[in-house]
């Protein structure tokens, strides 16, 4: 029960967003009480913090899965960015904003959280990236895993980038293009230009 209450309140939290949804229509589409919700998770902010941990887990262990096969590392960003658009389903209600604004302590914690787990992942690629000559090899893997990471939680800034003009997907494939067009060679520009085809 405690995962089907996880996977339905994921559902609505990405769909109509964390402070629209209420408790009542968590139970209502599940079909329980609020008794049996209260006996997993004691308050809308706990529900909150197990969702959130658990989607971050969940793609966590999906970025581990695709770094493991140690495939080209263009190829493995593309396949990265398609692991976590599948789990957030190309978000309509801009989650990242909402839990930012009205759960901020669990937005920090998930971010600093993000962080490593990006941060280490990125310096790999790019170590990997410059190994393989598709990248240039003056980079500085530091300051361009911070850029990343920064850049990829900016797209999701709605006042920057409004839903109704950008989806997630577009705009995951666009900062997707802009950074590796900047650290590519020319041998990795061929690259991308084939994954490019492949994603269009």
């Amino acid at each position: 029960m405690e995962d089907k209450i996880l996977e339905k309140s994921l559902e609505l939290f990405l769909n109509f967003g964390f402070k629209s949804v209420t408790i009542d229509e968590i139970t209502n589409s599940i079909g329980i009480s609020k008794k049996t919700l209260y006996k997993y998770f004691s308050n809308k902010t706990q529900l909150v913090k197990s969702v959130t941990n658990r989607v971050f887990k969940d793609i966590s262990c999906g970025i581990d899965e695709i770094c493991a096969l140690e495939m080209n590392p263009i190829d493995e960003l593309f396949f990265i960015k398609k692991i976590v658009m599948e789990h957030l389903k190309d978000e309509k209600s801009s989650p990242q904003y909402q839990l930012q604004k009205y759960y901020p302590k669990i937005f920090l914690s998930l971010k600093q959280k993000q962080f490593e787990v990006m941060q280490g992942c990125v310096i790999n690629n790019l170590k990997n990236g410059v190994a393989l000559g598709l990248y240039r090899n003056n980079l500085n893997y530091e300051f361009i895993s911070r850029i990343y990471f920064n850049g990829v939680n900016s797209i999701k800034d709605k006042d920057i980038f409004p839903l109704e003009n950008y989806s997630m997907v577009t705009l995951m494939n666009l900062y997707l293009e802009y950074h590796l067009r900047g650290i590519c060679t020319p041998k990795g520009l061929k690259q991308l230009e084939n994954q490019l085809k492949i994603n269009q």
